[in-house]
């Protein structure tokens, strides 16, 4: 049975080294690459025919639309739309990331904290570069809320501090986790498949429920990921 830890592996693909510093291109670049050009290939692919009334093919992409659309609207008000290219784009890449995971010999690059937390920390200076836009000065007041008095500034600010500063923390930890968990239980399960001979069917069947959990899995913690992107969003819109 192989390492179940050996599929979280960065390889270069491609060595680049300038200076002493190794920007190669690895296997977790390409599936990012995959992800992106996949996902905009399907939607085009899918609006290539666009009519009055949709198809099936269609539909999809209207109804991926419409989903996060009205996402923005209940967490963050009819005033989030103007952002919606950006949560779109968000939710695309990270739900086709985890789908792209689960094929064989693929890389699952939302497994790894330095890829989700590259995205979480975007997403998060994102919303500071909006919230400073509306706000100015005002946006100071995310940590320090109306009505709290000056005197409790010391104890009030470096809490809301962290707590601002855990969001891209949270973001990350919460998709990682349950990436790597359900690789791992794969691996281990196909393992057994191969060393069980004809036995080996009942794992199999076992591993193929653990795929379809894993595919709503995927779609969970994209949604997931995207709802609380939503929300600190709102908080970087409105007033506490």
């Amino acid at each position: 049975m192989s390492n179940p830890l050996e599929q979280f592996e960065i390889k270069p693909i491609i060595p680049i080294n300038i200076g002493g510093v190794d920007i190669s291109f690895t296997n977790s670049a390409l599936f990012m690459v995959l992800a992106v050009a996949v996902s905009t290939l399907l939607l085009g692919l899918c609006l290539r025919k666009r009519t009055m009334v949709p198809g099936l093919a269609q539909s999809i992409p209207e109804s991926l639309y419409e989903f996060v659309a009205n996402l923005l609207r209940e967490n963050v008000g009819v005033e989030g739309l103007k952002y919606f290219p950006f949560i779109f784009t968000v939710f695309l890449f990270v739900a086709f990331g985890n789908l792209l995971g689960l094929f064989p010999y693929s890389f699952t690059f939302t497994s790894h904290l330095t890829a989700v937390g590259s995205l979480s920390i975007i997403a998060l200076l994102f919303n500071i570069g909006i919230g400073i836009k509306k706000k100015k000065l005002g946006w100071l007041r995310t940590f320090l809320p109306r009505g709290i008095p000056v005197a409790l500034a010391p104890l009030i600010v470096p809490i809301e501090m962290i707590s601002f500063l855990s969001k891209p923390f949270s973001l990350t930890v919460r998709l990682v986790a349950n990436m790597t968990v359900g690789h791992i239980m794969l691996k281990i399960i196909a393992g057994f498949i191969v060393g069980l001979g004809v036995l080996g069917a009942i794992p199999f069947l076992f591993d193929g429920a653990i795929i379809c959990f894993e595919i709503f899995i995927s779609l969970l913690q994209a949604f997931i990921y995207t709802v609380l992107s939503c929300i600190y969003l709102g908080d970087a819109l409105h007033e506490h």
